[in-house]
């Protein structure tokens, strides 16, 4: 019997090299820079942003990008979907008007693919080298979406430095913000801007209705303007409530249509899911999904640790309490601080009140509101405090006691003395039944007001009861008013 043996010889093993990563060529990025900067060529930026009315923030916004005494990068923060981009737009074609050359301003999206991995640093250089302007001084280089930059501030420490005769201008959201106050500042190095949601001062002034409103002299002190059709301007304030936080939602029909899908998906569904848990490590983002959910349908509710806890399965109220700052940081909500009828300062902040920072987000959650819906009052007062969310200068709290309750009251910073007081309704029966607002009066006779305001659904006046003089004004104009007030008063503080 004859077997036959196969010896078979292996190969030689080669050695099993990794995968490299190959960053993308020069060509394709230096193309892509291109791209996004056309004005290299045309002297112009795209037809799509110069056709967009501009926020009335522009104004506060653009002084921050022209000052060079200062050499500060600028960090415009906000929530998504409210305009940052385009205000950078918008100050570029300002400073392609005012003659600067367009060859030394520079618009980055960090978050475009091809520049993955490459450094801000490595980026402008390549701008410098494509517009044949190798010296640094005198540019504009706008970096947008920040905080998909890894170790962004490092970054753009390093670039201010570098750099001292050149302007950084750079956009973030929720993320870049909460990265920002996580941690030391921009030692002199940066100068934050906020833009908010839109108020609905702005809202107005974006749709061209400002012939809803007209000066008057009969209006309550400090309210020298009345709705001119207030049927009409209680239209366009529940269409506020119900999608006017947004530039872009006012203006698209099909947006408008399902509001729900556009700002759930593209604005609450991204902070909640990606930009907090992504970058903060938060764990259970069912969890911080399911508060924020309870929150939205509450909001202008007063809220305690305790009850949050109990209604969320026994969430622990640290993780609860970390869970609201982030939200707060990421412009979600806003918490509102108690005192009570003397308005004295508590010891422990057992209970607050948290209200939406963008009555729109309720809706796009929920399905839009109507205007005699139950939670109609609560998205009023949500709306309301959302014009005065713009304002750093003031010291608002709410007063609550066994007996009573004033829905908005300012305290003095150094004194903690009420300043004014404020009832939020929408509702016309107090104006011929002023004697029914107790809590308000009592809380006036307290603390030594002379006066209060009370909003209406579209009643404007003044009825004096037990010595306190109640101005009465329209929800929509009191909104309209205070958005208005604020930025006045940041220009005039901006110009000192």
């Amino acid at each position: 019997m004859i077997y036959l043996i196969l010896i078979i010889k292996p190969k030689q093993e080669q050695a099993i090299r990794p995968m490299s990563l190959f960053p993308f060529s020069e060509e394709l990025v230096t193309e892509r820079l291109r791209f996004e900067n056309p004005w290299w060529i045309t002297g112009n930026i795209e037809a799509y942003y110069s056709s967009m009315s501009p926020r009335l923030y522009k104004k506060l916004f653009l002084p921050l990008v022209i000052d060079h005494s200062v050499k500060r990068a600028v960090i415009l923060m906000g929530p998504r979907r409210v305009g940052k981009t385009v205000l950078l737009y918008h100050s570029i074609q300002e400073l392609l008007d005012a003659g600067h050359d367009p060859q030394k301003i520079a618009f980055i999206s960090i978050e475009t693919p091809v520049y993955t991995n490459a450094s801000p640093d490595a980026l402008f250089r390549l701008c410098r080298k494509v517009t044949g302007n190798a010296d640094p001084k005198g540019w504009y280089v706008f970096l947008d979406e920040i905080q998909y930059l890894k170790e962004w501030k490092r970054h753009l420490k390093s670039l201010v430095d570098s750099y001292p005769e050149t302007k950084f201008v750079v956009s973030g959201s929720a993320a870049a913000a909460l990265k920002l106050k996580s941690t030391e500042s921009g030692a002199g190095r940066f100068t934050e801007f906020m833009l908010p949601p839109l108020t609905f001062n702005e809202y107005i002034h974006l749709l061209g209705l400002q012939n809803l409103l007209r000066a008057s002299e009969q209006s309550p002190p400090g309210f020298d303007y009345e709705a001119f059709d207030t049927g009409k301007l209680n239209e366009h304030f529940l269409n506020y409530i119900n999608y006017g936080g947004y530039p872009e939602v006012i203006f698209s029909e099909s947006i408008r249509a399902d509001p729900g899908r556009y700002i759930r998906s593209d604005i609450v569904e991204k902070v909640l899911l990606r930009d907090l848990p992504g970058l903060y490590g938060i764990k259970d983002v069912q969890e911080l999904n399911s508060l924020f959910t309870m929150i939205a349908w509450n909001s202008g509710q007063e809220f305690s640790l305790e009850e949050l806890s109990k209604s969320s399965g026994g969430v622990d109220k640290n993780t609860l309490k970390r869970y609201i700052e982030y939200l707060e940081a990421a412009f979600l909500v806003r918490k509102l601080l108690r005192t009570d009828n003397s308005a004295k300062r508590f010891k422990r902040m057992v209970q607050f009140k948290i209200y939406l920072t963008n009555p729109s987000l309720r809706s796009a959650l929920f399905g839009p509101i109507t205007a005699t819906d139950d939670h109609i009052g609560a998205m009023v007062e949500t709306a309301v405090l959302a014009q005065w969310m713009h304002s750093e200068q003031s010291h608002l709290w709410y007063a609550r006691w066994p007996k009573g309750e004033v829905d908005l009251v300012e305290l003095n910073k150094h004194s903690f003395k009420p300043s004014w007081a404020v009832e939020i309704k929408w509702s016309n029966h107090c104006f011929e039944r002023p004697s029914e607002l107790k809590s308000l009066l009592s809380f006036c006779q307290t603390n030594k007001l002379k006066e209060a305001l009370v909003t209406t659904i579209d009643k404007q006046g003044t009825r004096e009861c037990d010595s306190i003089k109640l101005n009465f004004v329209p929800a929509a104009v009191y909104a309209w008013k205070v958005g208005n007030n604020i930025l006045y008063g940041k220009e005039t503080h901006q110009k000192l």
